[in-house]
């Protein structure tokens, strides 16, 4: 199927014409791990881009590291900058006798705007420490530290920490990665399927308690403001749905698995950010999910003059 052909996930309504559409694909898992609904060609590999965190998490974790609690959930997280994400990974580096020097994310504003403007209102500027994948590399830094590995060329996908990252969600999705890039952090970025992806969160949730993996997901659920922010979906999500395991990725990538082992993923082709919500509220009530949470994610309202005149939403 060309990228022309895929299906719309969702429509631009505006003033009751549609405006426009994002297309994209996506795939549904019934509990028993088969697939109850597809859309586009989830067969296909994408970039699953922060949706890999929680199996680069567990990197850290099969180096040696132990990491806790919110700790655990900042090392697979995307967080929004929020003051408490800041001391977070400060503790997590000095806990390893390290600074944000090392970190060698890019510059970056915090990726929640509120947390952006109240920053440059106060006379702040972009920094490394600030950039969603922070707590990622804070944890991966960590693990070298502990082991003696090299901290300047941790980002090498050739690197000790690296390795285990690619073998963690490689195992997870049952798949070799299709392509190797590099992520918006500098990470090694591997291409899988969304199908892969669905299965590996569901290994995640269904894991035996006490295993590296069902550690990782249960920090996650646990402490979903250090996976997010108190202003993101994601959070939203794991608060209000008991035993939902939820990551975005860039690029308009999402990755759910609920409790039972139901899961969904899906990729925007175009990215659009204002489409995520209503197709990951659409997925999850066709996943069976009823919750008053759906309709706050799903919200993706279109302006006119100051006023509400339409909305972006979900197309199947």
């Amino acid at each position: 199927m060309s990228q022309s052909a895929l299906p719309a996930l969702a429509e631009v309504i505006r003033s009751g014409f549609v405006e426009g559409r994002h297309r994209g694909s996506l795939v549904l898992l019934d509990a028993d791990g088969t697939v109850a609904y597809a859309l586009g060609t989830p067969e296909q590999p994408v970039y699953p881009r922060s949706a890999a965190k929680p199996f680069q998490a567990l990197a850290t974790l099969r180096a040696g590291l132990a990491l806790h609690g919110e700790q655990l959930a900042l090392a697979a997280s995307s967080h929004s900058a929020e003051p408490f994400h800041r001391a977070a990974v400060r503790r997590m580096l000095a806990d390893a006798g390290l600074t944000e020097a090392a970190l060698r994310t890019p510059a970056e504003l915090p990726l929640d705007q509120v947390e952006a403007e109240e920053l440059l209102r106060s006379g702040g500027e972009p920094a490394p420490i600030l950039m969603d994948c922070s707590g990622k590399h804070a944890g991966w830094l960590a693990a070298c530290a502990a082991n003696g590995w090299d901290l300047e060329s941790y980002l090498d996908p050739e690197h000790p920490i690296q390795r285990l990252a690619r073998t963690a969600l490689e195992e997870a999705t049952g798949e070799s990665a299709a392509h190797t890039g590099t992520d918006g952090c500098g990470a090694p970025l591997l291409a899988v399927s969304l199908t892969g992806l669905a299965r590996a969160y569901r290994a995640l949730v269904l894991a035996e308690p006490g295993t590296e993996q069902r550690r990782v997901a249960d920090a996650m659920r646990a402490h979903p403001e250090y996976v997010a922010g108190t202003r993101r979906a994601d959070t939203w999500l794991m608060r209000a749905v008991p035993g939902a395991l939820s990551k975005m990725g860039a690029e308009a990538v999402q990755v759910v698995a609920l409790a039972d082992g139901r899961a969904l993923a899906f990729k925007i082709e175009d990215g659009a950010e204002r489409a995520r919500g209503p197709v990951l509220a659409a997925a999850l009530r066709r996943l069976g999910v009823q919750d008053p949470v759906l309709e706050r994610i799903a919200s993706s309202p279109l302006h006119g003059g100051g006023q509400v005149v339409g909305e972006v939403r979900a197309a199947f």
